[in-house]
């Protein structure tokens, strides 16, 4: 089982249902975190694509990374304010957005819940 993730908040959040030994107390509703990065990020990747031929892109993954770090803790932040101290079902989409495609939204979605 994946082990969970608890922020300064101490709000816990996993893509399980559940959290083995914590049974939840109360539903406190549907939480959201969503970040729109780079206006030049993938037309800058599929520029350099060609250079990238069997190798990572190394920065791209970076931005991504912190893209998903900060929808997370826009989620959690999101939960507690509603007075729950764990988000459990956590989803997590990426979508290219903006005209040309030229942007890239993560979100991460979840239910808040007391344990």
């Amino acid at each position: 089982m994946p082990s969970p993730w608890k922020d300064a908040r101490g709000v816990i959040v996993t893509t399980t249902h559940t959290i083995e030994g914590r049974p939840i107390q109360q539903y406190c509703g549907i939480v959201t975190g969503e970040v729109i990065v780079g206006a030049n990020l993938f037309r800058d990747l599929f520029a350099n694509i060609r250079d990238i031929v069997g190798g990572r892109a190394g920065s791209y993954e970076q931005v991504l990374a912190r893209a998903r770090k900060e929808a997370i803790e826009e989620l959690q932040a999101e939960a507690a304010a509603l007075g729950a101290n764990a988000v459990v079902g956590v989803d997590l989409d990426y979508e290219v957005v903006g005209s040309n495609g030229s942007m890239l939204m993560v979100s991460a979605s979840g239910t808040a819940v007391k344990i």
